[in-house]
């Protein structure tokens, strides 16, 4: 709860902070329209920023965008229940060569990335759209002595960066009404980001060791995604609605003899339109990912990261955001966004790190 009570604080903030920045643009627009004056760019004709493929654009036009997205992490569950540190060393297993149970355990995890977008419409029912990205990932975790027992060794952390999957996809268009609009999402994601990413960790020996990371701190999938998916918008005065599926199928295993889980996500969400250049909006996300199919060699150690069993999940998260849109001068068309998202429900197999909170900060503009 205290997450959504943060999110609901700072959305409320947002709003009150950017009202300044469109209220100069909207009283000109309204008080001084006339037959000539620009049409009014309305900030809910996108969704929330952190949903992606969510609207085409009319022929020739392009849009730039750029994203930023934090993902913080900290603790541990099992199943849907917190599982402490030391519950961990003295009850989950660990399937590699060397201590019975496991001796390394996560402690908190941030995850940063930089995703710069590209879209172009070649006509009005097809839009394309490319996505590059650049990941920055910390791990801090805490490291158990021999081969039982609780005496913390010590703490040490683990770092990758770098570029990650480039997707590109096709909008296809299937209705497109004043309060309607209907497309298919038809992508792929190329395996540009790494997957070999390696760290030197703490072993309960006591030892530094250069190892190669556990799954989730690699960069990439290794394997080309297939990503299909259906998105919905509509409107009505100053409401506006939707929802989107998107799934990520994976296409064989990658060089490693693995792939991750296929992904399954959807979204609904709904907005509020103070002024032509002022939205606000509140979106659940449902996302459920099978566990890893196979297994790298070289992923190999005491901690609950190197078992392909811990992963895959189901989660509901709940998510806050604001879209901006300048309306007149030089800041015509440019868009400003943030939502802010938190869990509600999660269920992950075996025993993973407990998922906190997503900030998604974004900018684009069309022309």
């Amino acid at each position: 709860m205290k997450h959504l009570f943060t999110a609901a604080t700072s959305a409320g903030l947002a709003i009150a902070t950017i009202s300044a920045f469109t209220s100069a643009s909207a009283k000109a627009h309204n008080s001084d329209f006339t037959a000539s004056a620009p049409q009014a760019i309305l900030a809910d004709t996108h969704a929330p920023i952190g949903v992606m493929g969510d609207h085409r654009h009319k022929q020739g036009e392009w849009m730039m965008s750029y994203r930023f997205m934090r993902m913080s992490m900290k603790g541990n569950l099992r199943g849907s229940s917190d599982i402490s540190a030391k519950e961990i060393i003295n009850s989950l297993n660990n399937p590699f060569p060397g201590p019975e149970k496991v001796r390394v355990v996560p402690t908190r995890m941030t995850s940063d990335m930089h995703m710069l977008g590209l879209m172009y419409a070649p006509s009005d029912q097809l839009t394309l759209m490319a996505m590059f990205n650049y990941l920055d990932k910390d791990m801090q975790h805490s490291t158990y002595a021999g081969m039982s027992g609780s005496d913390k060794l010590g703490k040490f952390s683990t770092r990758s960066s770098g570029i990650g999957d480039t997707k590109v996809s096709a909008l296809w268009g299937l209705l497109d009404q004043p309060h309607a609009k209907l497309h298919l999402n038809l992508g792929l994601s190329l395996p540009t980001g790494s997957i070999d990413e390696t760290a030197t960790a703490l072993a309960p020996t006591g030892m530094r060791m250069k190892m190669r990371m556990p799954y989730a701190m690699q960069l990439g999938s290794g394997t080309y995604d297939l990503q299909p998916g259906i998105t919905y918008n509509g409107y009505q005065g100053q409401w506006a609605w939707g929802s989107q599926y998107l799934a990520s199928l994976r296409l064989g295993e990658n060089d490693e003899d693995y792939s991750l889980g296929d992904k399954h996500e959807l979204n609904a969400w709904g907005s509020y339109r103070y002024r032509d250049g002022i939205s606000a909006s509140l979106r659940l996300n449902y996302q459920y990912q099978d566990e890893i199919d196979g297994a790298d060699p070289k992923i190999h150690a005491p901690v609950q990261g190197a078992n392909p069993d811990n992963y895959g999940a189901e989660t509901l998260n709940l998510a806050l955001g604001v879209n901006l849109v300048g309306q007149s001068g030089l800041i015509r068309g440019h868009r400003l966004a943030i939502e802010y998202q938190a869990p509600i429900y999660q269920d992950v197999n075996g025993v993973q790190m407990d998922m906190q909170s997503m900030l998604t900060l974004g900018y684009q503009y069309a022309f």
